[in-house]
């Protein structure tokens, strides 16, 4: 399905501009990360130029995503020199991260960047990346936790731990961990109890009506929570509210009343990319990941759409007027799912996973990626946002933006065709 070969030409400046040929190149991995750097994206920067401390922007770079694959794919050091100079943007030469970082919020998007910190550190031995990877680490020490013990999204989503945090705050956490921290078997109980934690209580039970026999997004409570969902087998909930003062919170038990596409994909995420770093040594982390991945994946696989092979924005209200398939979510679990089964994470015996996925790559390359006449491709129909500041409800989601080039699509993306390029 890919196009004539073309040459990458290499980074003119660590501004990310790129000279392209009139073909594309032959790997939708490499064009989809020359295009993102030939608009300056992921480099640590606002577009009005200012540092960002952003989760966009580490989903883009390093460790073991993007930018830092496609590195040791192709040896282009372009890659490398991007990465690098998208970190020094936001990390001052003592280690002190700036922008608009503020470690008393307590918000573990930003520490999504932690990785590239760590990875830089690897590389080049400069001290300035562990500095600011060891900021992140002493949020963590300090971040809120509910009861149980699981981790605050942010200090102002009271009692709230969102599936989305687990991909921004546990990757990092397992990161640093096993570069600086092996051996500490606290940690790694800690981990473990994030992922368990956020499985166990937002996974619907067998009684729940219309059982999807998946998670919601957000946990509060040591219990399962019940929502009569329709058609499709397999989504989360966007959130749960054990306090019942938001304005989204059900009178019975507190959750939100639509299922977003995007929250599934960053836990799905976390689940193989923290299954690829934990070490031996790191107590019923793997066996965890293993038993919560395995029960997950056959569900994502069936909740797609049959004839387009893609999955709904809300997807508890699949066909409905305004609802409409959404690309960063199906770019993200088309990575997820094609990596667990490539590296043994789950059996796919009958091979009905990998086709699935590979009709639904089909599909967001025909659909979705667009060949611009500057040679660079954009990538189409990723929302915006999806928060649970107001309604949270069906409305709400299909009423936010949907942006042209949005990193958080395009990053997963990249990881998605790398993943099915390796087929």
């Amino acid at each position: 399905m890919f196009l004539r070969v073309a040459t990458v030409a290499p980074l003119l400046s660590l501004l990310g501009l790129v000279v392209f040929s009139e073909a594309r190149p032959q790997s939708y991995a490499v064009w989809a990360a020359d295009s993102g750097i030939a608009r300056g994206q992921g480099n640590g920067l606002l577009p009005s130029g200012l540092p960002t401390v952003s989760y966009e922007h580490g989903e883009f770079q390093a460790s073991f995503w993007g930018l830092r694959l496609l590195y040791e794919l192709t040896g282009n050091k372009t890659y490398f020199d991007y990465i690098q100079a998208g970190v020094d943007n936001i990390v001052f030469p003592n280690g002190t991260i700036h922008g608009d970082y503020n470690f008393t919020a307590f918000s573990q998007d930003p520490v999504r960047t932690g990785p590239t910190f760590i990875y830089l550190f690897q590389q080049t031995g400069e001290s300035k990346y562990k500095t600011a990877a060891d900021t992140f680490r002493s949020q963590l020490n300090g971040q809120p936790r509910t009861a149980q013990g699981q981790f605050w999204h942010k200090l102002m989503y009271f009692n709230q731990g969102w599936l989305d945090g687990i991909y921004m705050g546990e990757v990092f956490y397992t990161a640093y961990t096993n570069a600086f921290d092996a051996n500490n078997d606290t940690a790694w109980a800690d981990i473990t109890s994030q992922f368990k934690l956020m499985f166990d209580n937002t996974l619907q039970n067998a009684t729940a009506p219309n059982n999807t026999g998946l998670m919601y997004r957000l946990s509060l409570v040591s219990l399962f929570i019940d929502l009569c969902s329709s058609q499709l087998p397999a989504r989360y909930i966007d959130g749960y509210d054990f306090s019942h003062t938001a304005i989204w919170a059900s009178p019975d038990r507190g959750h939100s009343p639509e299922v977003w596409i995007r929250a599934q994909g960053w836990y799905l995420m976390a689940l193989v990319d923290v299954l690829e770093m934990a070490p031996a040594n790191s107590g019923a982390l793997k066996t965890t990941l293993l038993h919560n991945l395995n029960v997950l994946a056959p569900k994502i696989r069936d909740a797609a759409d049959p004839t387009s092979g893609v999955w709904w924005l809300v997807i508890t209200q699949a066909r409905r007027a305004l609802n409409y398939f959404e690309s960063s979510g199906a770019a993200m679990y088309i990575y997820a799912l094609l990596k667990a089964v490539r590296l043994g994470y789950v059996e796919d015996a009958d091979g009905s996973i990998v086709a699935a996925m590979k009709k639904a790559y089909n599909y967001a390359v025909e659909n979705w990626v667009v060949s611009n006449s500057d040679g660079t491709m954009s990538w189409k129909n990723t929302v915006h946002v999806g928060s649970l500041d107001t309604t949270g409800d069906f409305n709400y989601y299909v009423s936010q933006a949907v942006d042209l080039d949005d990193l958080k699509g395009l990053a997963a993306f990249l990881l998605a065709s790398l993943e099915f390029e390796k087929l």
